[in-house]
């Protein structure tokens, strides 16, 4: 547990250390981005409840990926809240499944869940409103079929009053060694065109506009050490389009290497 915090005047942070949850806050209900693992809902409700809002008032749950550590806790935060499930359409299958029709099902790095339903299947580009809130949704897949990286505009405590910021919430760039680019004697490529959605997604992230750097996992935006300086600066320690960029770089760098890798041992 980390105890939760503002990041503008409608976003909070209401996850665990590493692990990012967030909630957005409407006059009409709000939003929750990701639900974590099946034994988060507890710990996100209790932050929820910490900062003065209602469970209950939770209208929407959104996701950054259909993995169990960001969605393992979905069906619980629906039966509780009754929120309705947006997911992003390549992983609307994994989520209903409890992860069985994930591309690296089965594996030891792919744990089941509890399936949960789909009320609304998102497309690259579609926006979430609620209230004076809308959340645009970037299909970045490739960690997962539908893997996604959320932006909204929101205004940070103690900033000149119109003043908006771009917030965006990185869904992952990231893979492991059972991921397969490129079809081998050995393995078939993971799934269809993976290389080329690892590819667009890593162009999508550069051309998006950032001020503040948030992701799926903590690590990501350098959380903790910021936090460090949060008492000092305030939300306005968030605002790193320098270290967006820099996360982006490496993830394309690292992908880049491993792709060639893969290419050249095909080609054996």
């Amino acid at each position: 547990p980390i105890a939760p915090f503002r990041i503008t005047d409608n976003l909070y942070y209401v996850g665990s250390q590493d692990l990012a949850s967030y909630l957005v806050v409407t006059p009409k209900g709000n939003i929750l981005i990701n639900a974590n693992l099946a034994s988060s809902p507890p710990q996100i409700r209790a932050s929820v409840e910490k900062l003065g809002f209602h469970w209950g008032d939770t209208k929407i749950l959104l996701n950054s990926q259909a993995h169990y550590d960001h969605i393992g806790g979905a069906a619980e935060v629906v039966r509780e809240t009754h929120a309705k499930n947006m997911v992003m359409d390549g992983d609307v299958s994994v989520v209903e499944t409890g992860a069985r029709t994930d591309f690296l099902w089965p594996s030891p790095s792919i744990l089941a869940y509890a399936p949960v339903h789909v009320d609304r299947v998102l497309h690259d580009g579609d926006t979430v409103s609620l209230g004076d809130v809308t959340l645009t949704a970037h299909k970045t897949a490739g960690h997962t079929r539908g893997c996604t990286t959320w932006t909204m505009r929101s205004h940070l405590p103690g900033e000149q009053a119109g003043t908006m910021r771009i917030i965006v919430i990185v869904g992952g760039a990231g893979f492991w060694s059972e991921y397969h680019f490129v079809t081998t004697s050995g393995h078939p490529a993971s799934y269809p065109n993976i290389a080329q959605d690892f590819q667009h997604t890593f162009s999508e992230l550069r051309a998006l506009p950032c001020d503040v750097f948030l992701g799926a996992h903590g690590a990501y935006f350098d959380m903790l050490a910021k936090l460090k300086r949060y008492p000092q600066t305030g939300p306005r320690v968030f605002i790193d389009p320098a270290g967006y960029q820099e996360f982006v770089g490496q993830a394309q760098e690292t992908f880049a290497k491993a792709l060639s890798k893969q290419e050249a041992a095909a080609a054996r």
